[in-house]
């Protein structure tokens, strides 16, 4: 059997389908595009497919991933055509490559993300763009540490936000400020970008709205900050 790890992004409407229904949809999809993907065995056989770090409802993404095992395959280009010509609007496969037989699945070696964190008509900030620049500054720049009291399922936890942070600037877009974060994801330390911004907008003496922002997850990486995170979709080969 073959390995393959397919890129897709996720957008419009489809950033309100859930992680479940989302896998549900891929298992179609691969029958549909005739994908020669192989199943488990057992009494219930099922696809083997699993997807590295779960989206949040209502983000939209320009690189998920998936990873399959097959039978056989095709070449990169015409399984890339065949899964987007049955993809419905707001998912796009954007590739699609073998990856080496001793890889390790993407959910496991996943160890950080990347967003942009746009405002939404109507919630922008009265702050100045230069105003912004120096509260980043002074919230993560300056800062060794950046203590927090974080919320379990079933306690409270202090826990340092400095180093699950790898970077945070703030730009604008089209004149308006915008945040990029990079940050901790996995299965280990998996930092959400909303709690990054309620916290720094708590250090602003401000509130923020769950609606403040509209976020973009660029791409999914592995490595670590040593020695540098590189995308997912750099494990593979193009089939030719």
């Amino acid at each position: 059997m073959l390995k393959i790890r397919i890129k897709f992004s996720k957008s419009g409407n489809m950033k309100f389908v859930g992680h479940l229904d989302t896998m549900r949809y891929f298992q179609k999809v691969m029958r549909r595009a005739e994908i020669d993907i192989a199943y488990s065995a057992g009494f219930s056989p099922h696809q083997i497919m699993s997807f590295a770090a779960p989206l949040g409802v209502g983000i939209e993404s320009e690189g998920e991933y998936v990873d399959i095992e097959v039978n056989s395959t095709f070449s990169t280009a015409e399984a890339i055509r065949r899964l987007n010509e049955n993809m419905v609007e707001g998912y796009w496969v954007n590739d699609y490559r073998k990856l080496p037989d001793d890889s390790k699945p993407a959910m496991s070696i996943v160890s950080c993300a990347d967003y942009t964190l746009s405002y939404r008509d109507g919630y922008e900030t009265d702050l100045s763009f230069n105003q912004l620049r120096e509260a980043v500054h002074a919230f993560y720049e300056e800062r060794e540490s950046i203590f927090i009291i974080k919320n379990t399922k079933k306690s409270q936890k202090e826990i340092d936000l400095k180093p699950l942070i790898y970077a945070f600037e703030v730009h604008e877009e089209e004149g308006i400020p915008a945040f990029y974060l990079k940050i901790s994801t996995g299965s280990t330390d998996n930092l959400k970008p909303e709690l990054v911004m309620e916290h720094f907008y708590r250090f602003l003496g401000k509130e923020l709205s769950d609606f403040t922002f509209r976020t973009l997850r660029h791409d999914v990486y592995t490595g670590n900050a040593a020695e540098g995170f590189y995308s997912l979709n750099d494990c593979g080969t193009v089939i030719l």
